[in-house]
C-alpha cells in the first residue's frame, strides 16, 4: 500500500517521465525536420524566448549563414527567413521543454528536500536524476556542436549518446517511481528476471543503433523486407563502405541499418521467449499484465519499424517509431521491476 507521504513524491516523478516523453517527441521532430543546428549558440536565459522582433529574427537568420548547414546545404535552395523561423521554431521548443523539466525537477526536490519527504534511498535516487539531467544538457550541447564546425550534420555517436541517455533517465525516474508506488516486496522469480535484464538491455542497444541510424540517414537506403534489396538478405554494400569490419557496422549506413535489422528479431525472440517462459510460473497481476504488455508493444514496435523501413522515413512513421521504442523502455522497465521488487 502506497505510504499518504509518497503520493506527492510519486506525482512529482511520474510528471518528470511525461515531460522527458514529450521532450524526446519534440526532439524526434527536431531531427526528422533537420531543425537541430538553426540555433547556433547556447545562451541559458537570452535563449528562453525565441527572437521577437523581426531585426532579432533577420539577425539570427543572418549568424545561422554563418554556418555549414546553411553555407552547404541551404544557401543551394531557395532558403527563405520563414524556413529559417520554421526549424528555429523546434530546436528553441525542444530545449525550452528541457528547461521546463529542470524546474519541475529542481522546485519540487527543494520542497520535498526541506519538508524531509525523501527518505534517505530516494533522496540519493534523486541526487543521481539530478545528476543525470545535467549531464543529458551537456550532451545536447555536445550533439550540436559537432554540427557548427565543418560539417553540417551532426555526428551521429553524439546524436546516440544523447538519445540514449534521455531513454536511460526516462527509465530510471520512472524506476524509483516505481519503488515508492509499489513498496511491499514480492517473491523474485530469478530466471524470468535475468532474462528480462538480458532483453533490456537488447532494447538499449537497439536504442543506441536507432541513433546511429538516425544520425547517419541510413533509413533512406535498403527500403526492402525482409530483404535488404531484390534477392539479397545481407546487402554487399554492408561489408565494403568503410575499412573494416568494425566500421562498416559502426559507421556504415549498410552496417548500422543492418545491425538494427538484426538486433529487431533479436529483441522480438527474447521478449517471445520471456512470455513463453513465464507461463510456468504463478504470477501475480501485475506481473502477467507486464509481461503481456511488453509481448504486445514488441511486435506493434517491430511492424512500425519495417513499414518506417519500406514508406523511406516519413515524418510521422518515424516518430511514430521512436515514440515505440519509448512505450517498449516503459513497458518493459515496469515488468523487470515487478519480477525484481
Amino acid at each position: 500500500m502506497i505510504q499518504k507521504e509518497n503520493k506527492s513524491v510519486i506525482i512529482w516523478l511520474l510528471s518528470g517521465c511525461l515531460l522527458v516523453f514529450i521532450m524526446v517527441i519534440v526532439g524526434g521532430i527536431t531531427r526528422l525536420t533537420n531543425s537541430g543546428l538553426s540555433m547556433t549558440d547556447w545562451h541559458l536565459i537570452t535563449d528562453t524566448f525565441p527572437p521577437l522582433t523581426e531585426t532579432e529574427w533577420n539577425e539570427a537568420f543572418e549568424q545561422y549563414k554563418q554556418f555549414p548547414e546553411y553555407q552547404l546545404v541551404n544557401s543551394q535552395t531557395n532558403f527563405t527567413l520563414a524556413d529559417y523561423q520554421y526549424i528555429y521554431f523546434w530546436e528553441w521548443f525542444h530545449r525550452f521543454i528541457g528547461r521546463i523539466i529542470g524546474l519541475v525537477f529542481i522546485v519540487p526536490f527543494v520542497y520535498f528536500l526541506l519538508k524531509k519527504k525523501l527518505n534517505a534511498a530516494t533522496l540519493r535516487k534523486c541526487y543521481v536524476l539530478l545528476g543525470m539531467g545535467a549531464l543529458q544538457g551537456f550532451f545536447g550541447w555536445y550533439m550540436v556542436k559537432s554540427g557548427l564546425i565543418d560539417n553540417p550534420d551532426v555526428s551521429h555517436f553524439r546524436l546516440s549518446l544523447h538519445l540514449t541517455f534521455a531513454f536511460l533517465t526516462f527509465a530510471y525516474t520512472l524506476w524509483v517511481a516505481l519503488d515508492l508506488l509499489f513498496p511491499e516486496r514480492k517473491t523474485v522469480e530469478l530466471q524470468l528476471r535475468n532474462l528480462a535484464r538480458i532483453a533490456l538491455v537488447f532494447v538499449l542497444i537497439q536504442i543506441i543503433y536507432g541513433g546511429f541510424v538516425a544520425g547517419l540517414n541510413a533509413g533512406l537506403i535498403h527500403n526492402h523486407w525482409p530483404l535488404m534489396s531484390d534477392g539479397q538478405l545481407i546487402h554487399e554494400s554492408v561489408f565494403m563502405e568503410q575499412k573494416t569490419l568494425f566500421l562498416n557496422l559502426v559507421e556504415g549506413k549498410s552496417g548500422v541499418q543492418f545491425v538494427h535489422r538484426t538486433l529487431a528479431y533479436v529483441v522480438v525472440g527474447l521478449i517471445g521467449l520471456l512470455a513463453y517462459r513465464s507461463r510456468k510460473f504463478r504470477l501475480d497481476t501485475q506481473q502477467q499484465k507486464g509481461i503481456y504488455t511488453v509481448l504486445v508493444v514488441v511486435f506493434l514496435q517491430f511492424s512500425l519499424g519495417v513499414f518506417t523501413l519500406l514508406f523511406g522515413v516519413p515524418i510521422w512513421l518515424g516518430l511514430a517509431h521512436q515514440i515505440g521504442a519509448f512505450v517498449l523502455l516503459a513497458s518493459l522497465t515496469f515488468t523487470l521491476h515487478r519480477l525484481s521488487k
